[in-house]
């Protein structure tokens, strides 16, 4: 029996033709070929408001377009995340996404024990971060040390339970047509593992 996977779009473009949208694509079709059970969320597709208060996040009322996501992550064992590295992080849309999605009572319960930290609701559930970036990924991780996915896997992704979380780093993606293929069949490989 195969892993029921949630593939998360986070590319702000609809356009098809985005790498992005290929690397999830090739992900995708290869685990579904390999027996896992797979959905797909496409954040671009989704019509939502921005967060704009700590009393709205606590208390306000999931919008209606992300019902279905928050449907989907609660489904799901494993969580690949695909988006392109802007201005050093992830995307504002992804970034709001996630913010309208990981509310208490979902992602997070009642503060309690030692640390009063809140319980995390969505332990059980892995996940893997596929980056695209114009730089070389080593730069990124060693000289500007990937601040920005380490407070996406501690402050949020950790933060609600979701471990063990991998990584995955494109560089250099712009006009190597090559590697870019290569890239594809490595990301069909992790698919068809369901890492």
């Amino acid at each position: 029996m195969g892993k029921r996977i949630l593939v998360i779009e986070g590319h702000p473009d609809r356009d098809a033709g985005r790498y992005n949208h290929a690397l999830a694509s090739a992900y995708a079709q290869a685990a579904e070929s390999a027996g896992h059970q797979v959905r797909r969320v496409v954040v671009a597709e989704l019509d939502f408001p921005l967060l704009r208060s700590k009393a709205d996040w606590e208390h306000g009322v999931v919008p209606a377009g992300l019902v279905g996501a928050q449907q989907a992550i609660a489904w799901a064992e494993h969580l690949v995340f695909f988006f392109p590295l802007w201005l050093g992080g992830m995307p504002a849309l992804l970034k709001g996404f996630l913010e309208q999605v990981a509310r208490p009572g979902f992602a997070l319960g009642e503060p309690g024990g030692l640390a009063h930290l809140p319980k995390k609701l969505l332990a059980g559930r892995s996940a893997r971060l596929v980056v695209t970036m114009g730089m070389p990924a080593l730069a990124y991780r060693w000289i500007y040390r990937a601040h920005s996915l380490k407070a996406l896997e501690r402050n949020i992704l950790g933060f609600v339970g979701v471990a063990p979380i991998d990584e995955t780093l494109i560089g250099m993606v712009e006009g190597d047509a090559k590697g870019r293929q290569r890239w594809l069949g490595r990301l069909a490989k992790l698919g068809a593992s369901g890492a």
